[in-house]
């Protein structure tokens, strides 16, 4: 149990230092609210590294942190929608197997985007942002498969760490 917290307690801390870096970075993509989602890096790691239920608790904590240290209740609001609805999407790719680190994370960086403008026509009570649609599945894509390609050397590079629970006998 003391190896999972410790592991939780790092993979938070390097979500949330890659949120700032986010922060820090002045390129913008052309389009509001376009981000690469460096921190969805850890999620897609621990994803496959752990379970959908500890990937889903450190992405929650991830948002909440990070929307009350670097955000408003807004940005929590639109990553949370984001965030579940991506990582549900991701689980469900890993677990038919029928797609690589890049294309699920791929899928992902979509239902993240579907997600947040999702919200976004709830909160403006309009439709008509759903015209930014295509745009922000184009960038669901390009980031995803940034952010999957990277996601990937990583994984071949810990594949023999183990973050699971430990039973001891």
């Amino acid at each position: 149990m003391k190896n999972r917290a410790a592991y939780f307690g790092v993979f938070t801390a390097l979500a949330l230092i890659l949120s700032y870096v986010e922060t820090l970075i002045p390129i913008r993509f052309g389009a509001p609210g376009i981000k690469l989602g460096l921190a969805n890096l850890i999620i897609v790691i621990v994803l496959y590294k752990t379970d959908w239920k500890e990937a889903l608790v450190l992405s929650v904590t991830r948002i909440l942190l990070a929307g009350f240290i670097f955000g408003s209740m807004f940005s929590i609001l639109y990553s949370l929608a984001g965030g579940v609805l991506s990582l549900a999407v991701m689980a469900v790719s890993i677990r038919s197997g029928r797609f690589s680190v890049t294309g699920v994370s791929m899928a992902g960086g979509v239902a993240h985007n579907i997600g947040q403008l999702v919200t976004a026509m709830f909160a403006v009570s309009t439709y008509q942002v759903g015209y930014y649609l295509p745009v922000l599945l184009i960038a669901g894509l390009v980031t995803g498969a940034l952010i999957g390609l990277t996601a990937d050397a990583v994984l071949r590079r810990i594949r023999n760490l183990d973050f699971r629970q430990q039973t001891h006998k």
